[in-house]
C-alpha cells in the first residue's frame, strides 16, 4: 500500500492522521514543534496563541465526535485544548507517527508521487510519497499591512503578543476589532495606560450567552434560510448588546454572518465605561503621532496589529496548489482538481465548524485514498466528478465580504452537508 505524509499536529493534522489510521492507511507525520497541538501549544515557537486566549465557539459545538472532552467550561482555554489533543492523540495512538521537531521545507513532485525534504534532529532528508497532506493550519503567516509614515514606537503583529504584561504602562493603539483583537484591548485596558482601537467597518458582536446557553448551542436542527437568519438573529443581538454604534463603531456595510461575527460583549462593556474609545482607520503615521482618516490624531507608545493571518503553504509552489488570489482554489478547499497528490485538510473557515467539520474532511480524503488502492473505479468516478461538474455551493446563500481572509471562509452547515454528500457518493459509486 502507498505511505503517505501528513504535514502538522494540530487539530487537523491529528484529523487527518486519525481518518487515515481507520482506513489502514501507512501515514509519516511531520510536525516542527516538540509535540502535538499546533498553534494551541503557546510554548510553540509558531503559536500565535495568548494567556488569556479561550475557545470562541463553546465546547460541543467544537470537539471531535468520537473523544468528546471532559472539560466542564462552555469555552476552554487554550491549556485545557492542549491536553484534550495530547489526550486524543495518546487515546488514538496517533503520537508515535509524528517527527516532531522536523520541519518541512520542500515538496517537489517526482514518478507520479511527492519528494518531502524535512529538516530534523538529524539534519535535512528527503524521502517520497505517494500523496502528502497539507494540515499545517491557517493562522500562522501574519498578515501586516504597510502605512505611510514611520512610527517610532513599538509596531507588533498579535502573532507576538503572549502577554497583557506586554502593555503595562503603554499607550496602546489596537489596529483592528476581530475576536484576537477584542480580546487582547480587553486584556489592555487592565494594564495599559490607554487603550484605543482603530477601525474600518462595523461589526456585529455576539455573546457568549443567549437565554442561559452557549449562543452557538441555539438553533441546532435544520439550519433557517440565509435571510431569514439574518433578520432573526440580528434582531435577538439588539434586544441582547444594543447597538455598536453607540459605543463608536460603524455601522456594518454588511449583513450578519457575511463576516465572522465577534464572540465577545465585554469590549462593548468597556467602551460604555470609557475605559476604551474607538479610532477611524489610520492615514499615516509620523513618529508616536498616528493620523487618522478624519483628521484626527492620537500619540501611542504601542502599535498592535491585529489584523489576521494570510494562508501560507510555502515548502511548494503555488502553482501545484492552483492559487487563485488570497487562496488555493480546491474542490472543497480540500483537492487540486488535477489530483496531483496533494490534499489540503483544515483550509476551512465558518462560524461553527469545529473540529468534527476538519474530521469529516479528513473522512472524506482517507476514503478516497482507500478507494484508490481498493476500489480504483470508485476513486475513478470520485475524480470524474470533481474534473467534470459544477462544484457545490458553499455559502449557504450568504454573500461572504470579498476580502483575502475571507478567501477561504465557507458556511458551516452548506460545507458538511457536501462533504456528507461526497462520502456517501464516495461509498456508493
Amino acid at each position: 500500500m502507498n505511505r503517505y505524509a501528513v504535514i502538522g499536529a494540530g487539530p487537523s493534522g491529528l484529523a487527518a492522521a486519525r481518518a487515515l489510521q481507520k482506513q489502514g492507511i501507512e501515514i509519516d507525520g511531520y510536525e516542527a514543534s516538540h509535540d502535538v497541538g499546533g498553534l494551541w501549544d503557546i510554548t510553540n515557537p509558531r503559536s500565535t496563541m495568548y494567556e488569556s486566549a479561550h475557545l470562541i465557539s463553546s465546547r460541543t459545538t467544537t470537539e471531535f465526535a468520537e473523544y468528546p472532552m471532559t472539560s466542564t467550561a462552555d469555552y476552554p482555554s487554550h491549556r485545557e485544548l492542549l491536553t484534550y489533543f495530547q489526550d486524543y492523540a495518546s487515546h488514538f495512538g496517533l503520537t508515535p507517527l509524528f517527527r516532531f521537531d522536523t520541519r518541512v521545507t520542500r515538496l517537489e513532485p517526482r514518478d507520479d508521487g511527492w519528494d518531502l525534504t524535512a529538516e530534523g534532529p538529524d539534519g535535512a532528508k528527503t524521502r517520497w510519497y505517494a500523496g502528502v497532506i497539507l494540515a499545517n493550519g491557517t493562522l500562522a503567516e501574519p498578515s501586516v499591512p504597510a502605512f505611510p509614515g514611520r512610527f517610532s514606537g513599538a509596531l507588533m503583529h498579535t502573532s507576538n503578543y503572549t502577554s497583557a504584561l506586554q502593555l503595562t504602562g503603554k499607550r496602546v493603539l489596537v489596529v483592528g476589532a476581530g475576536n484576537s483583537g477584542c480580546d487582547i484591548a480587553v486584556d489592555a485596558v487592565h494594564h495599559a495606560t490607554s487603550v484605543d482601537m482603530s477601525v474600518r467597518r462595523g461589526y456585529y458582536f455576539v455573546p457568549r450567552y443567549l437565554f442561559g446557553r452557549p449562543s452557538d448551542t441555539l438553533n441546532r436542527g435544520r439550519p433557517l434560510p440565509a435571510r431569514l437568519k439574518q433578520a432573526v438573529d440580528s434582531r435577538v443581538l439588539r434586544a441582547f448588546t444594543g447597538d455598536p454604534v453607540r459605543f463608536g463603531f460603524p455601522k456594518p456595510d454588511y449583513r450578519i454572518y457575511e463576516s465572522h461575527p465577534i464572540v465577545n460583549t465585554l469590549v462593548l462593556h468597556h467602551l460604555g465605561q470609557g475605559d476604551l474609545r474607538i479610532r477611524p482607520d489610520i492615514d499615516r503615521l509620523e513618529e508616536k503621532t498616528v493620523h487618522f482618516r478624519d483628521g484626527s490624531t492620537g500619540e501611542y507608545d504601542l502599535v498592535l496589529l491585529a489584523t489576521g493571518y494570510r494562508l501560507d503553504y510555502p515548502f511548494v509552489d503555488r502553482e501545484h496548489l492552483h492559487w487563485q488570489g488570497a487562496a488555493p482554489r480546491l474542490f472543497l478547499n480540500m483537492f487540486p482538481a488535477p489530483f496531483n497528490g496533494l490534499y489540503v485538510v483544515g483550509m476551512i473557515e465558518a462560524s461553527g465548524i469545529g473540529w468534527q467539520g476538519r474530521a469529516e474532511q479528513a473522512d472524506l480524503l482517507a476514503g478516497y485514498l482507500a478507494a484508490v488502492e481498493r476500489a480504483p473505479d470508485r476513486a475513478r468516478r470520485f475524480r470524474e466528478r470533481v474534473t467534470g461538474e459544477p462544484w457545490p455551493d458553499l455559502t449557504g446563500g450568504y454573500r461572504y465580504l470579498r476580502l483575502d481572509r475571507m478567501a477561504h471562509y465557507v458556511n458551516k452547515d452548506a460545507y458538511r452537508a457536501a462533504v456528507r454528500q461526497e462520502n456517501r457518493g464516495l461509498d456508493s459509486r
